[in-house]
This record gives C-alpha cells, sequence and structure tokens, in this order.
C-alpha cells in the first residue's frame, strides 16, 4: 500500500513526498530518493523565528522570556547573544549569555540582528 521509502537518517516508515522531495515528519530529514543521506553531505540550515538563516557567528535577540530550569532567572525578551555556535538537538543554539553563562537556546525563540 504504502510504497514510499523509509527515511534513511530514521529509518522511520512515516515519511512522505513532497513534489519531488521525500519527507520525513519524524527527523525532518529531507532528501531525492536515490541520493546520500542529507546529513552526511550537506549542513543543517537553522531558521530563526522570523524564517532567517542562522550561521556560526551571528548576533541574536531573545523574544521571549526564557525561565532557566533548576534556577530562579529568567533571559529577559531583549537579551542579545552574540557570537551563537549551531548545533544538531532540539536546543540548537549554543551561546554565552552576560550574566547568565553557557546555555542552549531554541532557534524558534530568537531573531537574527541585522
Amino acid at each position: 500500500m504504502n510504497n514510499l521509502p523509509p527515511c534513511p537518517q530514521c529509518n522511520s516508515e512515516y515519511a512522505y513526498q513532497d513534489g519531488n522531495m521525500y519527507v520525513c515528519p519524524e527527523c525532518a530529514n529531507e532528501w531525492v530518493q536515490g541520493t546520500a543521506i542529507q546529513g552526511l553531505d550537506q549542513q543543517r540550515v537553522v531558521h530563526d523565528a522570523n524564517g532567517n538563516v542562522l550561521q556560526d557567528g551571528d548576533t541574536v535577540t531573545v523574544i521571549k522570556g526564557l525561565k532557566i530550569k533548576g534556577s530562579s532567572s529568567v533571559v529577559k525578551v531583549g537579551t542579545k547573544v552574540k557570537n551563537i555556535r549551531l548545533v544538531e538537538g532540539d536546543h540548537d543554539i549554543d551561546c554565552k549569555i552576560d550574566g547568565i553563562g553557557a546555555m542552549q537556546l531554541k532557534s524558534i525563540f530568537v531573531k537574527k540582528c541585522s
């Protein structure tokens, strides 16, 4: 019944076709049938809350107050974070925030500074 190939990255059976691409809803991998796994031959693209592409070294601004687990501290709206580093995972930004220290952020809670 389902003749679509499984995801080459996570082996999910729930992949679907979008135009000439296949998309995995579980790991967000996109590929063209017959090509190598995307993660091995291309870099992952990370977008901010407005859809701008983020790169290592960018400066971003926090757009939502973020509570810090295990602490009573909060990263306030409008906090500028300089020199970010993109990493794999759910929290895809590694950074140092003045007054707080090293932490990881989700890209959906930041916007790129121009």
